[in-house]
């Protein structure tokens, strides 16, 4: 009898506990700017949940309690974790953009989601589209002390209520109200204006001459295509460059590419942005995982593009290795 009540405890917890994963991944996410990270902490934190369902009386709904068994998963992994930031948080732009680039390989850099993993029911999507670029704000939340983070996330990106939130983070609503309100004042100096944001589907005719300029390697259209002030950045090296005719040098000097059909970049999308997988041609021909390539566009063009060097994304988009 034993068994078979464990065994339909086991069934209720899963049941309910399911349509929160996507809620609790893009939590986690937030919290660490890792979608590796993000993923360990996800399966912690339904390892706790399912060994304590049990002793879950319902005091708060099952979703606040599932939040607050990944805040404290969060909180204790940043402990031992330092905030992960893009380059354009660690100095300002190159003056050269041909001189060699600076390496950052120490560095826990920041890493783009697949809007697949958090899904378009995340709550944060709200916040994240009025923020303007989602990327930014991700970083934006990296300079956050981890419980004004986690204060923040939850109150005005998953919308709980103080009391709520004070729950989850064994405080009182006036310690959390006071952590939101020095969170609030951090994130306004160190996020992004807000400005015009053209959404990809309006934005088919920008995103196919980004495309064209890589794949057919026009240096000339790699510039037409980007914004006066557009931001070029690309972990992990730590140098960054301002100006679509710096973005041109740099990528001139320093691309492997030559010519055209040397590049191929395949759609995705990524913190609710247009991005791309790029295939660089190596020597025998054959078109392997270069990076991924995350776009912020507004009426003009493209504005900020951040290129992450790092190939194990690339499963996580779907994306095969080599094509």
């Amino acid at each position: 009898m034993a068994v078979v009540v464990e065994q339909t405890t086991d069934q209720d917890f899963a049941r309910l506990a399911a349509p929160y994963r996507r809620e609790l991944y893009a939590h986690c996410y937030r919290m660490l700017g890792s979608v590796h990270d993000a993923e360990d902490l996800v399966q912690e934190t339904y390892l706790r949940a399912w060994k304590a369902y049990d002793g879950f009386e319902g005091r708060s709904s099952l979703r606040t309690w599932l939040h607050r068994i990944a805040t404290t998963a969060c909180l204790t992994a940043l402990e031992r974790r330092r905030r992960r930031p893009l380059p354009t948080g660690l100095g300002g732009p190159a003056a050269d953009p041909s001189a060699d680039l600076a390496d950052g390989s120490e560095v826990p850099w920041l890493e783009p989601v697949p809007d697949a993993l958090v899904g378009a029911d995340d709550p944060g999507s709200v916040v994240a589209a009025r923020a303007g670029v989602r990327l930014a704000l991700v970083a934006a939340l990296q300079y956050l002390q981890p419980r004004q983070r986690a204060v923040l996330v939850l109150r005005d990106v998953l919308r709980l209520s103080a009391a709520e939130v004070a729950d989850i983070l064994d405080t009182s609503v006036p310690a959390v109200n006071s952590l939101l309100q020095r969170a609030r004042a951090q994130l306004s100096r160190n996020a992004p204006v807000e400005e015009e944001i053209v959404e990809p589907a309006d934005a088919k005719a920008v995103l196919a001459r980004y495309v064209a300029a890589f794949e057919t390697y026009d240096v000339s259209a790699i510039t037409a295509v980007f914004t006066e002030d557009a931001v070029f950045e690309m972990p992990p090296f730590r140098t960054w460059v301002r100006g679509a005719p710096h973005i041109a040098e740099l990528i001139s000097v320093h691309c492997p590419a030559s010519a055209a059909g040397d590049m191929v970049l395949r759609p995705v999308e990524a913190n609710g942005q247009p991005a791309f997988g790029l295939y660089m041609r190596d020597a025998g021909g054959v078109h392997r995982a270069f990076g991924i390539k995350v776009l912020d566009l507004v009426p003009e063009g493209v504005r900020h593009a951040a290129m992450f060097f790092d190939t194990s994304l690339f499963a996580r988009f779907g994306l095969p290795d080599r094509l």
